[in-house]
């Protein structure tokens, strides 16, 4: 592969993972199975070893998903909140072991533990007490969600025991029993309410609603998995969760003791079948170095812990009939077929529907309609059709013919060369394609306004109050507190947020507007090397192809965008509102009192964040840096530093610097 080939692969797959991640970490519906994912995840991590100077820092391969959501304060975790390397082969497995074992020089002990699919939780609590509870977030904060997690009855609030740490942390996974997952969706089934797709979705969805007593009524639990402190009881990490579940925390029982990988294979034969008697959902095996001190020599990459890694089940099958297709516009105009089955008891919850993804895969299937096909929860996630039984097939049954009219609108759709979907070409006026940028542009990651969800979206779209994103800035809040769910407070708070978005800079405002194949990446790029839109609507295609990382797809996507009148009428418009169309003069630092300097920031700090002291380092000149090294000039070292830092630091003779000490140097006190 031509390393230009690679640069647009690497985009496109970038682009296509951090809306997957969006959708399973914010949406709580994911549209592909967690083995798709990890594909899509495992080839941008290849093509990115072989050609390193296309990777990037803020490449998925190198971060966390997201599950940030406007509603919840967020926090920043102690500890950062990484995810797992994961594989689906034994021998992958038993790669992850020899590594381990060369690093060390001789066999290692493992503890295996069930890996429970709901909602990750990072619970603090102080002298005994629940202090704060947050999601996941996107590692390195988390929404709080305290008030919901102390509805949890199987949760302590308090912690009797004499043996505590002062502070200390525990994480685990909300879940929802499949008995109550059931039950939940019938009840909505009932009153017409959209069907949970599956009990991690059902658990994470009730963790984020806004009333703590609805929370109550829906039976979750928690089983907890890692226990972290500056001051440990143990040495090891099987000897803490022993501890932890002396302390009343719910540490299931299946946690195993391994001496080699033999052991851990056994343990992963047992579970494969003894899952389906659980009253819970897993996916698979997590497996953990037992030793805390080996487990701190071999560290972390930027997005998971080089001690650790899950094996994840294969997906199961069942068979059921085709009975018809339905097609579904997305945000870009992307037209999706989705096959109506049969309902199947698949995996802990029964199926009525499956993805087809587009076109090719309905041929490479050779589906007809009213055949037996066999479907597939890869991943125990999104079902999808993986084969079909011809021998059952009535020989006067047709194929199952792509349309060729958006269903929403009726415009002819078009296929681009060299691109599997179908689209709507009519974007500025197809329904859900209209909602669904109105949808992109409010995002925590463009316009970043707040109090305006998917359903306050299609509210305003369907009483005509916005037909696309520029309607936003013409809001009052006298139009929206007479509608539904929302009253005066809520309506001031998304009219003030509106307001607040005119501060976004110019190329996040160009991520927001919405041209296809432009991601957060392209945007930055694209803002770099046109300081304003005037220069970017007067760009041609050899222009813009010119610019590094910006190929012809690209570049004819941003021509094609500018092209068209209305969406000059709408840029004009947001101008007018006064948002961001050009890029500010970059500042540099303005002092040179840490110039020269790599510091490293350790510890909770009373004064400012984290990053806000990231911040001020660059602002007087210095340079952050991740971990300590030979190179790190001094540390700004606040409470609770661990322990191996303090000795590393020492080794290497770094000073550490208090926050008051640094404030003084800063000239920031």
């Amino acid at each position: 592969m031509k390393q230009s080939e690679a640069r647009e692969r690497i985009r496109k797959l970038k682009e296509e993972i951090e809306e997957h991640n969006r959708n399973y970490y914010l949406l709580n519906s994911p549209t592909i199975s967690d083995f798709e994912y990890d594909l899509l995840l495992n080839e941008l991590g290849t093509l990115e070893k072989k050609f390193p100077e296309l990777a990037t820092d803020d490449s998925p391969t190198r971060r966390v998903g997201s599950d940030i959501t406007r509603e919840f304060r967020q926090y920043e975790h102690q500890y950062p909140m990484l995810s797992l390397g994961n594989t689906y082969s034994r021998e992958e497995l038993g790669e992850f072991n020899f590594r381990i074992e060369k690093a060390t020089g001789s066999p290692v002990e493992y503890v295996c533990e069930l890996k429970y699919d709901g909602a990750s939780i990072s619970i603090t609590y102080k002298e005994g007490r629940m202090f704060r509870a947050l999601t996941r977030g996107d590692g390195t904060r988390g929404d709080d969600v305290t008030s919901n997690v102390k509805t949890i009855k199987s949760i302590p609030l308090k912690i009797n025991a004499k043996d505590i740490p002062p502070e200390f942390v525990v994480r685990g996974e909300i879940l929802m029993p499949r008995g109550i997952f059931n039950r939940l969706n019938e009840e909505r089934s009932e009153t017409g309410l959209a069907l949970f797709a599956n009990p991690r979705n059902a658990a994470a969805g009730t963790l984020k609603l806004l009333d703590p007593r609805l929370v109550a009524s829906r039976g979750l639990d928690c089983m907890f998995y890692y226990l972290l402190a500056e001051d440990l009881p143990h040495g090891t990490h099987y000897e803490n969760m022993a501890k932890a579940r002396e302390w009343g925390f719910m540490v299931p029982d299946s946690i195993r003791l391994c001496r080699n990988i033999n052991e851990v294979m056994e343990f992963i034969d047992t579970w494969e079948t003894g899952r389906k008697n659980l009253p819970f959902d897993i996916d698979g095996v997590v497996v953990k170095v037992n030793d805390l001190a080996l487990q701190e020599e071999l560290g972390f990459t930027a997005k998971s812990p080089r001690w650790a890694i899950s094996y994840k089940y294969k997906a199961e099958q069942a068979l059921t009939r085709l009975l018809h297709i339905s097609f579904q516009v997305g945000r870009t105009g992307a037209v999706t077929p989705v096959a109506n089955l049969e309902p199947v008891f698949l995996a802990g919850s029964t199926v009525k529907r499956a993805t087809l993804h587009n076109e090719d895969q309905i041929a490479l299937l050779g589906l007809h309609l009213n055949d037996m096909v066999y479907v597939e929860k890869g991943g125990e996630i999104i079902p999808k059709i993986v084969g079909v039984d011809h021998n059952s097939r009535n020989e006067e049954s047709r194929e199952i013919e792509f349309i060729t009219s958006c269903p929403e609108c009726g415009t002819p759709l078009v296929r681009n060369e060299g691109e599997a979907n179908h689209y709507c070409p009519n974007y500025l006026h197809c329904p859900p394609q209209l909602k669904g940028r109105i949808e992109h542009f409010i995002s925590r990651k463009a316009m970043n306004i707040e109090g305006i969800g998917e359903e306050t979206v299609d509210l305003l779209f369907s009483r005509n109050l916005i037909r696309n994103y520029a309607d936003l800035y013409e809001l009052t809040a006298e139009q929206l507190v007479p509608l539904e769910r929302m009253g005066e407070k809520s309506a001031s708070n998304i009219i003030s947020s509106i307001k607040n978005s005119l501060s976004v800079p110019y190329n996040r405002v160009l991520y927001a507007i919405g041209i296809r194949h432009v991601g957060e990446t392209t945007a930055k790029t694209i803002a770099s090397e046109f300081r304003s839109v005037d220069g970017l609507i007067k760009a041609d295609i050899e222009t813009l192809t010119a610019i590094n990382e910006i190929g012809p797809k690209i570049a004819s996507s941003i021509v094609s965008f500018f092209a068209d009148n209305d969406n000059i009428i709408i840029i004009e418009r947001l101008r007018k509102y006064g948002l961001n169309f050009r890029e500010e003069e970059r500042k540099g630092p303005e002092t040179d009192r840490l110039k020269g300097k790599t510091i490293v920031i350790s510890g909770v700090f009373e004064k400012h964040s984290r990053d806000d002291y990231k911040a001020i380092i660059e602002k007087h000149g210095g340079k952050n840096a991740g971990s300590i090294s030979g190179s790190t000039t001094f540390i700004l070292a606040g409470d609770n530093m661990g322990p191996a830092k303090k000795e590393k630091a020492a080794n290497l003779g770094i000073p550490l610097i208090s926050e008051k000490e640094f404030l003084e140097l800063t000239g920031e006190e």
